[in-house]
């Protein structure tokens, strides 16, 4: 398993399209991939566990995979958190 701490840095937090993004690129790996915020963990690949997770400014996730593709998704994930979804 290989987990990641990441940091919310755009305004607006996660909303319909970081989330959007965060499926699309999530559901590119094979490994089971998570995010869990406080103590709720959700499936990264589900768009509406996503939007409840409330995630605003900030707030601090932790990206978690599982599988043969577990490290590189793990990142590929962190960098769009990095980039701010590219929105700012």
């Amino acid at each position: 398993m290989t987990e990641k701490q990441v940091t919310i840095r755009n305004r607006a937090g996660i909303h319909a399209r970081p989330a959007a993004l965060i499926v699309q690129t999530a559901s590119s790996f094979s490994s089971k991939v998570f995010l869990k915020k406080d103590h709720e963990t959700i499936n990264a690949k589900s768009i509406m566990g996503i939007i409840t997770l409330g995630a605003g400014y900030n707030s601090e996730l932790t990206i978690t995979a599982e599988g043969p593709d577990e490290e590189s998704a793990v990142e590929t994930l962190a960098r769009l958190f990095e980039n701010r979804f590219e929105e700012e």
